[in-house]
């Protein structure tokens, strides 16, 4: 019963209390709080432990004092444990997506909870929560910025329901080893980055793998993983050759779990990482052409199976024969679908050992090193503002390393344009190769 108090938000609503006078409870000095609500409920909390009766007076004085000013602390037990888990899943849960929800779950059990989740709520100081940041950061700087990043909203959000009355996160920064990021500036790694050569080998030998259109929308167009997963054929303008991203494939969020679609719950369609992810990309001749092979081998298996096909309409798909149940289904890909084929084709072709990820970085940082719009880069990669894009793409001292003649067969080979053309690549070249989205 107690555990349902501490974490009924409706206590905090309280519209008038009374104060008792000090007295004798057991071996000590204590008083009682009741506070009184508008349904004419009463809730009684006894504070108790006091040595002394000066003592016991001087905290009741402080309690009056916290009453009249509205910062009185309803919830006087809570440990930082049970708050936070508390506000991961009954706060944050719903807003976020599934991989940042298993993010900040895994930072504060494994590093928040073993530091200070003891710690009563009220009783929680500034030098605890540095040293939470700096045991933190000697053990992972990345889960040190987690844990500063779950500390302000946390601790903001407790603030705001009287769990606390002074917020302990203010003013507490990561310690000098956690270094700040140079304004506009973010160093690329161009051993996990490909150059041009590179990418056209990459692309040449995925044309006999399953993961070929995957490669293509990564590569070409820069969508991430989770986006490509979610393209439909409906998504295709066959007129104007583009492609809206509209949808990603993961897991929905908590307050959406029973609207599951048919198929497993890391494959259900969600909203966007934001809402510039929401976009129109022009699609280079070679990447058109590579849908429409896959959408004849699409209509071929439907025009075989009609009567038993079931038509989720994604690019990426999976085909799988269910003579039990009599259906032919079209699933979409699972997230990591790609990983053994993607790892395979770099070893067998002597390429860098990137992430997927990166190929989108290549994407990004081949438009910027040629001096592309940043604005209209930005709006390709779904990037929410312009410097986005810079920061992280934008160190031309340090990004791919490779001469302009070398990117003009890249280009000719994958971008779409009447003619090709045979001199050094500029940028009325990429105007014409993009159309009107980048102009």
């Amino acid at each position: 019963m107690e555990e349902e108090k501490r974490f009924d938000l409706t206590m905090q609503k309280y519209i008038d209390w009374k104060i008792y006078n000090v007295t004798k409870i057991k071996n000590g000095y204590g008083y009682r709080v009741v506070l009184c609500y508008m349904d004419g409920s009463e809730i009684s909390q006894q504070k108790s432990g006091f040595s002394t009766k000066k003592a016991a007076s001087a905290d009741r004085d402080k309690t009056m004092g916290e009453l009249y000013a509205g910062t009185y602390v309803v919830y006087a037990n809570v440990r930082v444990k049970d708050y936070l888990s508390f506000w991961l899943e009954e706060e944050m849960r719903p807003k976020i997506t599934n991989s940042t929800y298993e993010t900040y779950r895994h930072v504060i059990r494994k590093y928040i909870d073993a530091e200070i989740g003891h710690i009563r709520m009220i009783e929680l100081k500034r030098s605890d929560v540095q040293k939470l940041y700096n045991e933190t950061a000697n053990k992972a700087v990345s889960a040190a910025k987690h844990a500063k990043t779950i500390m302000n909203t946390s601790m903001r959000y407790a603030l705001n329901k009287k769990i606390i009355s002074v917020n302990p996160a203010t003013y507490v920064s990561l310690p000098k080893m956690v270094k700040k990021e140079k304004y506009h500036t973010r160093n690329i790694d161009t051993k996990k980055t490909l150059n041009v050569e590179q990418m056209l080998k990459l692309i040449e030998a995925s044309k006999d793998s399953p993961i070929h259109i995957q490669v293509l929308f990564a590569a070409l167009l820069g969508l991430r993983r989770s986006e490509i997963n979610g393209v439909k054929y409906s998504d295709i303008d066959y007129i104007n050759r583009t492609l809206t991203v509209q949808r990603q494939l993961g897991k929905k969020s908590k307050g959406e779990e029973e609207n599951l679609q048919g198929r497993s719950s890391a494959k259900q369609e969600i909203g966007l990482k934001t809402s510039s992810s929401y976009r129109t990309v022009p699609l280079p001749d070679y990447v058109f052409e590579a849908i429409l092979e896959e959408r004849k081998k699409y209509e071929r298996n439907r025009r075989r199976r009609r009567s038993v096909f079931q038509d989720f309409d994604y690019i990426c798909c999976s085909n799988e024969e269910l003579c039990f149940a009599q259906f032919f289904v079209v699933c979409p890909r699972s997230k990591d679908f790609h990983w053994k084929y993607f790892k395979k084709l770099l070893k067998e072709n002597d390429l860098p050992d990137i992430r997927w990820h990166d190929l989108r970085s290549s994407f990004c940082t081949l438009l910027l090193k040629n001096d592309f719009n940043p604005k209209a880069v930005s709006k390709l990669m779904g990037h929410a503002k312009e410097i986005i894009t810079i920061d992280v793409y934008g160190d031309k001292a340090e990004i791919i390393e490779d001469c302009l003649e070398e990117l003009q067969p890249f280009i000719d080979e994958v971008l779409p344009g009447e003619e090709k053309v045979a001199t050094d690549f500029s940028e009325d070249d990429y105007v014409e190769c993009f159309g009107s989205f980048l102009a």
